[in-house]
């Protein structure tokens, strides 16, 4: 698994050093000289931004910003390179050669030939590999924990400034949670479809981008934040709680909390978001009819429990 980690990771790298680079068959005055299966040779003469090499053998004469090698032999006669990678294979820094920066090296050797000079180390690229992996998840719940501050201050502002329309969202999830699932399921296909029907003319295409970028993903987050308010009442009332709050605030700290949490399972976002987002269609739809389903229940997601 570190294998094929420090491979991608050893190409990104390459990559990124080479761009913008030009997919080139020699290495002539271009940026980036890649070969799969097959050998290659920087004269002394010539200049590369970067040279990968995939399953061959590089021989670099000339001065390159950056080296990667997988399954075969760096070669480095006389060269100038800035940094050099080495991954299932060999490197050899014969007379003349220097490398400015360092050399990483994954189940790799490295062979420096006296004359060969490398002003920075000689080292495991999985240490980078590792660093980089660790930088990844601390970013990554730093996200999470920025998103879920951001989820809890818009859920106690629905629920202070939208708290009968949470009940009645509310109500169609207790009462009708099938017809909110297909409604939601529906949903993620029609805004697509009108978006393609209204973008075939030029009218309709402002429509269309407002419809695909800013209704409906207001309209799934709407639905995300009261599905989750749901559910934080849900849990309240199993607690014990017999009458719900005027207004809904511990119950979506709770929810938003849980929901945050179950985020992390993959896809449990996205049912929670359907479910949300079929009952507010639902419930939408019914306040634009002005049907009695526009009102929300005394209790609306729960039923009592029979008294002993």
């Amino acid at each position: 698994m570190h294998r094929f980690i420090a491979i991608g990771f050893a190409l990104l790298m390459a990559l990124f050093a080479g761009a913008p680079a030009v997919l080139a068959q020699d290495g002539t005055d271009e940026s980036l000289l890649m070969a799969f299966n097959q050998n290659v040779t920087l004269p002394a003469e010539d200049e590369a931004g970067t040279v990968v090499v995939i399953q061959g053998d590089a021989t670099i004469l000339g001065t390159a910003r950056n080296v990667t090698v997988v399954g075969g032999t760096a070669t480095l006669v006389g060269a100038t390179v800035q940094s050099l990678v080495i991954v299932d294979g060999t490197a050899r820094l014969l007379d003349g050669t220097t490398v400015t920066g360092d050399v990483l090296q994954v189940n790799g050797n490295v062979e420096q030939a006296t004359t060969a000079t490398v002003g920075g180390q000689v080292r495991p690229l999985i240490q980078d590999v590792g660093a980089f992996l660790l930088f990844l998840g601390v970013a990554a719940i730093a996200i999470w924990i920025g998103l879920v501050l951001l989820m809890l201050v818009t859920g106690l502002a629905v629920a202070g400034f939208a708290a009968r329309q949470v009940r009645i969202v509310e109500a169609v999830i207790s009462n009708d949670p099938l017809k909110a699932l297909i409604v939601g399921l529906v949903m993620l296909i029609i805004p697509p479809l009108a978006t393609v029907l209204l973008g075939l003319t030029i009218v309709g295409l402002p429509l269309a981008l407002t419809l695909l970028f800013v209704v409906w993903p207001t309209v799934a987050f709407a639905g995300w934040i009261v599905a989750a308010i749901w559910l934080g009442d849900w849990l309240l009332r199993a607690a014990g709680r017999r009458q719900p709050a005027e207004r809904p605030y511990l119950a979506a700290v709770v929810g938003l909390l849980l929901a945050g949490l179950l985020g992390l399972i993959p896809f449990v976002s996205a049912i929670i978001s359907i479910f949300g987002l079929g009952a507010v269609t639902i419930a939408g739809w019914r306040t634009l009819r002005g049907g009695s389903g526009g009102e929300p229940a005394a209790q609306p997601y729960v039923s009592p429990v029979p008294s002993q």
